[in-house]
């Protein structure tokens, strides 16, 4: 609806997980660098959590893109399943054909295909989204996965990723055997103050711009206070500002229209 009047080609604060948009910083860089080390050394269970919206989705699709094709990938984002439906999806991604998707078969079939991954010297990665909904079960069920290894190395890697709550849930005493065997673990903290004016630039850069800042300095302190630096509120907050500033017939996002903004998004109207 703004794109014209910013003269932008795509809008640049979506709330979707795409890592063409992705804005590199200290905490992603680092999360991402964890990853590629574990996946590269086959350290078996990885631990990324962060806060909602802090952009954990993004950076696990930003590491895909980064693998080479010698590393072979399952993405698992629906973590709301049973233990058959859960090594389905698993072994469906991993593109391994089935004549029967009963338990014994899908194991077999997927210890058979990891170890041909193994001959041919490829990498094999699976990574769970949202693994804080898991049950207890299913998290036994992922670590008897890690079971499937030669005497040197493991044959799959598998990075769990969540909220904090993942955390807690890992801490419980019929999880240890699965806690011990996480070799990395990574948090991924929101944005310094410092670091949001370059990641609305950013995304405006992506999507078109020709390098324009739209927002004031006490806007950008504002988009801060407000989102408390979690990328998906700071998205939010900036196409309903981009917006607003269209309606108003301004280029320029002051904080007074942040803050309207802000106040609309939470249900305030007053």
């Amino acid at each position: 609806m703004y794109l014209e009047y910013y003269k932008l080609t795509e809008k640049p604060f979506s709330v979707t997980a795409d890592p063409s948009f992705l804005y590199l910083s200290r905490e992603h860089r680092e999360a991402i660098s964890h990853m590629q080390y574990g996946v590269e050394e086959r350290m078996g269970f990885l631990e990324i959590t962060g806060e909602i919206g802090a952009g954990k989705t993004t950076i696990c699709k930003a590491l895909l893109n980064t693998l080479d094709e010698r590393t072979k990938t399952a993405f698992i984002l629906n973590s709301n399943l049973s233990e058959i439906q859960l090594l389905q999806a698993i072994v469906e991604d991993f593109g391994i054909q089935l004549k029967n998707k009963n338990k014994f078969t899908m194991l077999t079939e997927l210890n058979k295909f990891l170890l041909d991954q193994l001959r041919r010297n490829n990498n094999v990665v699976l990574i769970i989204d949202e693994a804080q909904n898991l049950k207890s079960s299913l998290l036994e069920q992922i670590r008897l996965l890690s079971n499937l290894e030669t005497e040197k190395e493991k044959l799959l890697q598998i990075i769990l990723v969540g909220q904090p709550q993942l955390k807690e849930r890992l801490a419980s005493p019929e999880l240890e055997q699965l806690r011990q065997r996480i070799s990395i673990r990574y948090h991924i903290s929101p944005l310094a103050s410092d670091e949001i004016d370059a990641y609305i630039n950013h995304r405006l850069k992506v999507a078109g711009s020709d390098g324009r800042s739209f927002f004031t300095k006490d806007a950008v302190d504002e988009i801060f206070a407000y989102s408390g630096g979690i990328p998906r509120l700071i998205n939010i907050v900036c196409d309903k500002a981009l917006l607003a500033g269209f309606t108003a017939g301004t280029k320029a996002i002051d904080a007074e229209l942040v803050k309207k903004c802000s106040r609309e998004i939470e249900g305030v109207f007053q």
